[in-house]
């Protein structure tokens, strides 16, 4: 048997290798490009071709393995993905999809046009495709929108020395086998054996399955939303979890695997909304679509902050007479600001993650405050000499420095508890805790200093 290559991890794309590999493709150099492939793994051949122009792309994609090609196409962006999936004919995207996974197939095939997608499904065998049209029945963000049909189980009833004969036989369409499934004879799910205690058992082969299963197996039902999903498995720190339908009966297995996919996309989307935007904008829409996806939430902010010019309108006479307080202004605004997003990312992806929750909604509020009456301290102190200093009187320092103080500590506490008073309402926590606390902030900033200035404007002048 050939040693085996040892692969190579590419940890970044630099400019000289995008034209390194570029002028390979221009130069048809396919056998040196597939030599160079040959070393890399397919998530850093996807990297790579992300980086490249479309055609350099989609040149590179078309030289490849079949079954690299299928584990490549996984790894792209939706973007370069789409785009490489129209060049492809039916039979091309189906010998590629055979390849993979049940629930990998099903993402690739949802995103096609419906008749290229039944002309695929078409193409596949029987077995494949069955379980690939399971999949696309199914809501993509639920258990059995992400779930896969591959796991092996095993019947109650059989001898461990059976019990191993079907593991034997099925362990070739799994590439992380840790524990088999117990079922009944209509394949409801009963319980769980760990391949360990299986190993341990055969020292008496005959012995039943159900002698050594534990029948307090962990489940979820195909409809459970994907982000209740990876919060059972990190609260029962899970590697795979099996998926059942309303009778109770084995339909497919989510793997740890997917739940980092399931977490690294709930976090970017919580992200993106709270600025008000989408997290896939970037690659699969256009500007004006971006353009109409951020101008709602754009134009609420605007509608809060022509308030704010109102408060500062108002103040005019004020900011006359002392107008270096116009430059303290949108330090004080964009520091509490600051402490107001930061307060409300943590409280969203608390909410998420399970560790906040609405009926013990003072738990985090008392923390973020704590936090922000420190970090209001700290930035009081330090604008308050500032000011001092740069006015020539203890009492701008102090008006600064106690402005500061009360804007972050009021920005910290909307900044937590906007999400939780959306979540309760029923809204998306995501959505509301930007565009909101950001403009709250600014008015309610500029107007505590303003006022504040106004009462002390006479030992000011």
């Amino acid at each position: 048997m050939a040693e085996r290559k040892q692969k190579r991890a590419v940890i970044e794309v630099d400019e000289q290798l995008l034209n390194d590999i570029s002028d390979l493709i221009s130069s048809k150099s396919d056998v040196l490009l597939k030599n160079i492939l040959a070393d890399i793994y397919p998530s850093d051949i996807a990297l790579i071709i992300n980086n490249l122009d479309s055609d350099d792309g989609l040149e590179l994609f078309k030289i490849l393995p079949e079954t690299t090609a299928s584990e490549v196409l996984l790894e792209l962006n939706d973007h370069e993905r789409d785009k490489i999936l129209d060049t492809l004919s039916p039979q091309e995207i189906s010998s590629m999809v055979s390849e993979m996974y049940s629930d990998d197939a099903a993402d690739v095939i949802s995103t096609l046009e419906d008749k290229k997608a039944v002309e695929v499904l078409d193409l596949m065998k029987k077995e494949d495709s069955s379980g690939v049209k399971e999949l696309l029945t199914y809501d993509e963000h639920t258990a059995g929108g992400i779930m896969q049909k591959e796991f092996i189980d095993c019947k109650a009833t059989d001898t461990i020395e059976e019990a191993v004969r079907e593991i034997r036989n099925e362990a070739t369409n799994e590439d992380h086998l840790y524990h088999v499934w117990v079922t009944d004879e209509q394949r409801r799910l009963i319980g769980i054996v760990s391949l360990k205690d299986i190993i341990l058992a055969l020292e008496t082969p005959q012995i039943h399955v159900s002698d050594i299963m534990n029948p307090e197996v962990i489940s979820v039902d195909a409809d459970t939303d994907q982000e209740e999903v990876a919060k059972i498995v990190q609260k029962y720190d899970l590697v795979t979890l099996p998926v059942v339908d309303k009778n109770k009966v084995l339909v497919g297995r989510i793997s740890v695997d997917d739940i980092v996919d399931i977490l690294e996309t709930e976090f970017s989307e919580d992200v993106a909304k709270i600025v008000g935007s989408d997290a896939e904008e970037l690659e699969s829409k256009s500007p004006a679509q971006i353009a109409m996806l951020r101008l709602p939430w754009v134009l609420i902010t605007l509608g809060i902050e022509i308030f704010a010019g109102f408060v500062i309108k108002y103040y005019d006479d004020t900011l006359n007479k002392v107008i270096l307080l116009a430059s303290f202004m949108p330090i004080i605004s964009a520091i509490s600001g600051n402490t107001g997003l930061q307060a409300a990312a943590i409280t969203v992806r608390a909410l998420a993650t399970g560790h906040a929750s609405i009926s013990r909604w003072w738990e985090p509020v008392k923390r973020s405050f704590q936090t922000s009456l420190i970090i209001g301290a700290v930035c009081g102190i330090v604008i308050g000499i500032v000011g001092g200093i740069w006015y020539g009187k203890f009492i701008f320092g102090f008006l600064v420095g106690f402005s500061m103080f009360l804007s972050i500590n009021i920005s910290g506490l909307v900044g937590t508890s906007i999400p939780m008073v959306s979540k309760s309402f029923g809204f998306d926590p995501a959505i509301t805790a930007g565009p909101f606390e950001t403009a709250f902030q600014d008015v309610v900033g500029i107007s505590l200093f303003l006022t504040f200035a106004t009462f002390l404007l006479r030992w000011l002048l």
